[in-house]
């Protein structure tokens, strides 16, 4: 008999008593498929022992796919999406809830190939994470009344219930963290199609509207190679055309690394001479030399949440859609100064 730990049961628990890892305790509680069976009911075992709270229906009950978009992926999930499906399988565990997980290329998200995926697993509900639907799979969707749940994506007709960051608030409070730095010539380094990317233009031009006597510019990077090298080359370019320019609100934190080698390398310091605050506060910000400024997004509590929207559409297919934000947080660091009244 293996003794209970007197705090509260963790799926590290279940991993260290069953020598296996933790994302595959996570994975088996989710019902994944391509785990043993051997390893399987080892963990269930385990898990039972412990006395980890097993809902009934964890391995025989509702069952979600999730779709992720295959360009979130190099050589492995992106940190943003990871996050994301790292949330999605502890909650799917927590409620009981079976789901697996397929790659898929956006423009390819087509009504036949998401119902032969949907088929394939015998799912009863999807997650789209990182993909807006077209029209046509839209209109599908709709017709066949499946459950659905888009995850950092927005349906603008609100036809699907999603969860996401408030992507337009967000870029509003970045910005306005430059503005209130003293900064009033503003680059904004940006690209994609994505309408989650689209808030975020949108709240960076509400911020400079906000204020007297400011100059923007939006960069839009095309995204043909990699993003940091894009923004470095855009940055440069930028710059010598106006020089005048002071700061960057970018997209992500991506794009803030290659700003930040761009300024650099033209001999300004940063902050001193030009600051630059990102978004997804994404491991590459606390690596960056200086740490960048940023907003930090909840990625974890984003899957969390879109279970339990999930669940709840199960139990309530007719309400109205309904869309959830989580409000992102800055994170101080090192490329953004207060500067004084001599300085604008």
């Amino acid at each position: 008999m293996i003794e209970r730990p007197s705090r509260r049961l963790r799926q590290a628990d279940i991993a260290a008593h069953a020598g296996v890892s933790v994302s595959t305790v996570s994975r088996v509680l989710a019902n994944e498929p391509g785990i043993s069976e051997d390893v399987r009911v080892q963990i269930f075992k385990v898990a039972s022992e412990l006395g980890y709270p097993l809902k009934a229906g964890t391995a025989a009950g509702s069952r979600a796919l999730a779709l992720i978009a295959s360009n979130g992926v190099t050589g492995g999930l992106s940190a943003f999406y990871q996050g994301i499906v790292d949330g999605l399988r502890s909650e799917a565990a927590a409620q009981g809830m079976s789901f697996d997980i397929r790659l898929i290329n956006e423009m390819k998200a087509t009504p036949q190939v998401v119902g032969e995926h949907l088929e394939s697993v015998g799912a009863q509900g999807l997650f789209l994470v990182g993909i807006d639907p077209s029209e046509a799979l839209g209109d599908w969707l709709v017709e066949s009344r499946l459950p659905v749940v888009l995850v950092n994506g927005v349906d603008p007709q609100l036809r699907f219930d999603g969860i996401s960051p408030p992507n337009f608030f967000g870029a509003f409070a970045a910005t306005r963290m430059l503005l209130d730095a003293g900064h009033r010539r503003i680059l904004h380094l940006t690209g994609s199609h994505r309408h989650t990317i689209r808030e975020r233009v949108r709240g960076f031009e509400a911020a400079i509207a906000c204020a007297e006597g400011c100059a923007a510019r939006i960069v839009r990077l095309p995204f043909e190679t990699n993003s940091s090298a894009e923004a470095h080359a855009a940055t440069l370019d930028a710059l010598a055309v106006d020089g005048n320019f002071t700061a960057a609100f970018c997209m992500n934190d991506f794009i803030a690394v290659g700003v930040l080698e761009a300024v650099t390398e033209l001999g300004r310091r940063v902050p001193d001479d030009f600051a630059i605050i990102g978004f997804d506060d994404l491991p590459c910000a606390e690596m960056a030399n200086p740490r960048l400024s940023t907003m930090h997004v909840d990625r974890a509590a984003l899957g969390r949440e879109a279970v339990g929207m999930m669940q709840f559409r199960f139990a309530h297919p007719d309400v109205p859609a309904r869309h959830v934000s989580h409000a992102v947080t800055p994170v101080p660091g090192g490329t953004i100064a207060r500067r004084t009244t001599h300085d604008l």
